[in-house]
């Protein structure tokens, strides 16, 4: 049911199914369905990352936060990158717009974008489909940037407020910046923590808010515990705001009381505690998208982490990106989407079981990717 639940929470749907057209390396995706995991695998350009985009592109679109861009809309989006020719496929003049349809259960909404002489992106049309009827409602952007979608809003119980609130309720992590000057390492404000931002740039804040919570204290114990198998050595966090209310991802070392400072913490295990929080935090959102989760992990945490994706794709949607053969070996082939490019065209497959049933008698679906049977290698063109 669209509208408000009895807590006051409004109800939102996970996306189930999405169409593309015309947008950097794909060409075309026709009714693509997502399930509760879906782990993409391809070679190095194959559109892993320009289907990730996608969600970055259509939170821009409705105006909500992306990483790098707290502050955003369809214009900034574009400037942010270049040119609107960045993101049409192949360039001008091959293609001249993109094509995105989403549907969320029973509803429907699509929109394309067409190419400006000033190199941006404007709204060319916007429908929306009600529950439960196959025609499509028109709407009307205001400028040609600002869709019409969120001008209907302020309808009670519409369409266009669960569609809005559903792409709201996405959450998207990038936890590769583990630099000297990265965020997460520094002082934060200790009271940032409605939610743990996309590059982990108030984690220590949002632990700080779990821990002290009653109602989110076995979160933060969950996570300590999930951290400690990765990195033994550690005691317990200090998260402990300073007078001015800053607070830093301190830490205790097994065996000693003295405070120890995140740059004395690996890359490896830096990137882990953002993803424990990330996955073990009380559940916020109905989808969650991460980008080479594995980026500087051991074998060992890479296995913690795949019983980490399990256990959250209970509740929660889960879309990632992986070059590990190590993370696809600890997934079923359902889960699996394998990504290959053909004349610079992108295609999106999910792996059948059936079809590869013998080969795992013998081998694991890693194993199998390395050996090119699963496809999603790299391909001349």
């Amino acid at each position: 049911m669209v509208g408000f639940d009895a807590t006051g929470v409004f109800n939102v749907a996970r996306l189930d199914k999405i169409s593309v057209g015309g947008f950097r390396s794909i060409q075309l995706l026709d009714s693509f369905p997502l399930t509760n995991i879906n782990l993409l695998i391809g070679a190095n350009g194959s559109g892993k990352s320009n289907f990730l985009e996608l969600f970055r592109l259509i939170r821009a679109y409705a105006k909500l936060p992306i990483p790098a861009l707290s502050d955003v809309d369809l214009k900034k989006y574009v400037l942010d990158f270049g040119t609107a020719s960045d993101f049409i496929y192949k360039g001008l003049p091959k293609s001249t717009s993109i094509t995105i349809e989403l549907h969320f259960g029973k509803h429907g909404y699509r929109f394309s974008l067409k190419p400006t002489q000033a190199g941006l992106l404007r709204i060319d049309d916007e429908y929306l489909q009600e529950a439960h009827d196959d025609t499509w409602q028109t709407l009307h952007s205001p400028d040609g940037y600002t869709p019409g979608l969120l001008g209907e809003l302020f309808v009670s119980c519409s369409t266009a407020s669960l569609v809005y609130e559903s792409i709201k309720n996405w959450q998207m992590y990038h936890f590769h910046d583990t630099g000297r000057l990265a965020a997460m390492k520094l002082h934060q404000d200790a009271n940032d923590t409605a939610y743990l931002r996309s590059d982990g740039s108030n984690i220590a804040s949002f632990l700080l808010s779990l821990r002290d919570n009653p109602a989110s204290a076995s979160a933060y114990r969950e996570i300590l515990n999930a951290v400690r198998l990765v990195a033994p050595f550690i005691d317990d966090f200090i998260l402990e705001p300073t007078p001015a209310e800053k607070v830093r991802l301190m830490w205790r070392q097994k065996g000693t009381d003295v405070p120890m400072q995140p740059q004395a913490l690996s890359d490896g295990t830096l990137r882990f505690i953002c993803l424990a929080v990330a996955l073990l935090q009380p559940k916020v959102s109905d989808t969650i998208i991460i980008d080479e989760p594995e980026l500087g992990l051991h074998p060992f945490a890479i296995s913690i982490l795949s019983e980490l994706i399990e256990g959250r794709a209970h509740d929660t949607q889960v879309i990632m990106a992986t070059q590990s053969p190590e993370l696809v070996s600890c997934f079923g082939a359902e889960d699996i989407i394998i990504c290959d490019r053909h004349q610079g065209s992108s295609s999106f497959t999910r792996l059948d079981r059936k079809n590869i049933s013998l080969w795992l008698e013998e081998y694991s679906l890693g194993e199998l990717w390395q050996k090119g049977i699963l496809n999603g290698e790299p391909t001349h063109e």
